[in-house]
């Protein structure tokens, strides 16, 4: 793991991305802070850096500014595919420098963890295609400028899937916010025979499962690195408190029900934060697939990241549900790495079935 790229993120984001997020509307796009992100050379590392340095940025800007690290992140998701197809040199630059933001846009209301069951379709025109239909939950809609869409040009399962860059401003796209709890852009698109031409796919027609997989095998150990900073987060705040903090006469450190607590919480922390590490080290070895790892790494690091932030609102009491505080806003943040990219029940899936592989 690059520390010197870890502790540069960390610090930015505490001292640069904290004061721009401040400033944007949650559940909105913060384009000031793209833009930063792209100032300072991290969304150009997002998109062509490797798995361990993308974990190293996503880390340390969740220690920081958790606004800056899912903006970051969701930039590389979305631009990812973007970059295979061949209108990368129209979006390269804008992406990197923050000018254009993108979407990764692949679930629907009835296709969520189960990727391969998408509805969208896009049928034969001429050199191109029409799409019909809708995406939800899609980070950055409906404000994103390029959205990397996966629609159904065949056959039922995986490979009648196909991946197509749909702009913003196509006729026939349009959409809506949908609120969370967390302060995060997400929205509803819907594609009323939106045209996508023969040189808007991405890869090979039939391929755009794989096209999906292959971006989502990249950035779920990184959505890992995105808890274990939340996870340190807390554990930081709660160690912190607990040495300040006096309970029945002495600090709540001397305290045997809270002092093991946050030592479990800190070898757990350390424990994802390693099998993050393997995970984007396999990738960047050219193991492929690492699913396994991968999901490993998502899994143990989300659920993770949700005890962390619990214990530490247990050390700090009342006052860490008040608005406005760390471990409030943590709490509302932590809460949906557990669910994209594969719920923590299809990771549980996913490294099952690979045991299964391994014995045969």
């Amino acid at each position: 793991m690059p520390e010197d790229l870890l502790e540069r993120a960390r610090r930015l984001g505490h001292e640069v991305f904290a004061p721009l997020a401040e400033r944007g509307t949650p559940g909105r796009l913060n384009r000031p802070l793209v833009e930063a992100l792209g100032a300072e050379g991290l969304l150009e590392l997002a998109l062509l850096g490797s798995a361990t340095e993308l974990c190293a940025l996503r880390e340390g800007l969740a220690h920081g500014c958790t606004e800056a690290e899912t903006a970051l992140a969701l930039q590389g998701l979305g631009g990812h595919p973007i970059l295979r197809s061949p209108l990368r040199d129209e979006w390269m630059a804008r992406l990197a420098s923050g000018e254009a933001i993108a979407a990764f846009a692949l679930s629907e209301p009835d296709a969520g963890s189960d990727a391969a069951a998408l509805a969208l379709r896009a049928e034969p025109d001429g050199d191109g295609y029409r799409l019909t239909g809708t995406k939800t939950w899609i980070s950055n809609a409906p404000e994103a400028d390029v959205y990397a869409v996966f629609a159904r040009t065949g056959e039922p399962g995986p490979r009648g899937v196909t991946a197509f860059v749909v702009p913003r401003e196509s006729e026939g796209l349009a959409g809506e916010t949908i609120e969370l709890i967390a302060p995060h852009a997400v929205g509803r698109l819907d594609f009323d025979d939106v045209r996508a031409k023969g040189g808007q796919v991405i890869g090979e027609p039939g391929g755009g499962f794989t096209v999906a997989m292959e971006t989502l095998d990249l950035f779920r150990p990184s959505v890992g690195a995105f808890a274990v900073g939340m996870a340190q987060a807390a554990l930081d705040a709660a160690v912190a408190h607990a040495a300040e903090r006096e309970a029945f006469g002495k600090p709540l450190s001397h305290l045997q029900a809270v002092s093991h607590q946050l030592a479990e919480v800190a070898t757990n922390v350390q424990a994802a934060r390693l099998l993050v590490r393997d995970a984007a080290e396999q990738y960047d070895a050219g193991v492929r697939p690492v699913r396994k790892a991968s999901a490993m790494a998502k899994l143990f690091a989300t659920e993770t990241a949700q005890k962390a932030v619990d214990v530490a609102i247990q050390v700090h009491g009342a006052r860490a549900l008040e608005q406005g505080h760390l471990l409030e806003h943590l709490y509302r943040e932590v809460r949906a790495p557990r669910i994209y990219e594969g719920a923590s029940e299809v990771q549980r899936e996913i490294i099952a079935r690979e045991l299964f592989k391994e014995a045969q």
